[in-house]
């Protein structure tokens, strides 16, 4: 049996707008979808992995306790811009480490993204 390869992360957002303005910054192409008779909802897709954000729902809350983590060209400046956004907040500031350049910073709905530098 082959190991898996993950292709689908979905995020359950509070502001869905808001949550596409954040990621955006960090270079994702959003387009609007909605599968069948589903919610509408965004996703960015790169190198066949599938980055999703719906609303959230009273069924399906806010996904806050979630953690993704991006390859970034620039660690120090993601941080800064995302960081501007309205409820965003840092976790841990940029500092070189094992895995390279790293920050980590939540989004405005708590999810913590982490940063690490990469060409």
């Amino acid at each position: 049996m082959t190991a898996a390869r993950l292709n689908l992360v979905v995020l359950r957002v509070a502001d869905i707008d808001r949550a596409v303005a954040f990621y955006r910054l960090l270079g994702l192409a959003f387009t609007k979808h909605a599968h069948g008779t589903g919610p509408q909802h965004y996703a960015s897709e790169v190198s066949g992995f599938v980055f999703e954000l719906y609303a959230a729902t009273p069924e399906q809350p806010v996904s806050s306790s979630t953690r993704i983590g991006f390859t970034v060209s620039n660690v120090d400046e993601a941080v800064a811009a995302l960081t501007a956004v309205a409820g965003a907040r840092l976790i841990a500031a940029a500092k070189n480490s094992e895995w390279g350049r790293r920050a980590v910073v939540a989004d405005p709905d708590g999810h913590r993204v982490e940063l690490v530098a990469g060409g």
